[in-house]
């Protein structure tokens, strides 16, 4: 899960997470009447993201407790399936949306920016796909941790953290296209995507492998690695030290670094295609 995505919400850029609503989404907020201080905040989160959310999740995991749910080890592998879960879904939902539709990442010096308003791919369906995958990515991490104190404070910190960026978004892009993005608000939701006409959009357009591969082959060695490193951390933490845990994630873990490694190498070879592309 990378957390540099989106200059600016369904334009050149990675798109924003939903924040309080638009008339898609049933919500009556509009980005341009949001309070003064709710976009200023999400430009400074937006400059400052890249350090500081790490800098909030990985102690975050780090000095919380995992705990098993019920009292059980029943409870906690199911709650490891449901993090894995989600973790995935977050990846699927970013590569599906890389794959359709290329946006521009990070802005420009920091700042939202956007060449044009993209509508194309699942930003026909969603404004915010890749900050979704992401604040799911963080939850499904969270939710295999399985400390009330990580998921109390993480997940309400990171969805904040993106509503405050997309009303940055939004107010820049309200700014920037004005009608054209208004009617685009009207019609499609902030974050949960709109089914209707999405195997259609799925169909209609040609899915880019070597453009999800170049893009997303950090963010999902990062991701697994990190999810990989705690089901095994947090299984020393509740049940004791057994090296065999130890071993089994070492013969896991060294395939995804041969696929990172080999996707770095055919990416600045020029093996993968052009960055625009």
């Amino acid at each position: 899960m990378s957390t540099r995505e989106g200059a600016t919400a369904a334009a050149a850029s990675p798109p924003p997470l939903a924040s309080a609503g638009s008339p898609a989404n049933g919500a009556a907020v509009a980005p341009r009447t949001a309070r003064a201080w709710w976009p200023a905040l999400g430009r400074l989160l937006f400059r400052c993201r890249d350090l500081l959310f790490p800098l909030v999740l990985l102690p975050l995991l780090a000095f919380t407790r995992p705990r098993l749910l019920f009292g059980s080890a029943r409870g906690d592998v199911l709650l490891d399936v449901l993090g894995v879960l989600l973790v995935l879904a977050g990846q699927l939902l970013r590569a599906s949306t890389i794959g359709l539709a290329y946006i521009r990442r990070g802005g420009l010096d920091r700042r939202p920016a956007a060449d044009g308003l993209v509508r194309a791919g699942l930003f026909a369906h969603s404004r915010n796909p890749l900050y979704l995958g992401n604040l799911l990515g963080i939850a499904g991490l969270a939710v295999v941790h399985g400390s009330p104190w990580a998921l109390a404070i993480g997940v309400p910190f990171f969805a904040l953290g993106y509503l405050a960026i997309v009303a940055a978004e939004e107010e820049f892009l309200h700014g920037r296209f004005g009608a054209a993005y208004d009617a685009y608000v009207h019609e499609v939701p902030r974050f949960l995507p709109r089914l209707r006409g999405l195997r259609a959009t799925m169909r209609g357009m040609t899915f880019h492998w070597r453009r999800v591969a170049r893009k997303e082959y950090g963010t999902t060695f990062a991701g697994a690695s990190m999810l990989l490193l705690l089901l095994v951390v947090d299984r020393e933490r509740l049940y004791g030290h057994d090296a065999r845990r130890w071993w089994l994630a070492l013969a896991l873990w060294l395939p995804l670094v041969a696929g990172y490694s080999t996707l770095r190498w055919l990416k600045k070879s020029g093996r993968l295609g052009h960055v625009l592309d």
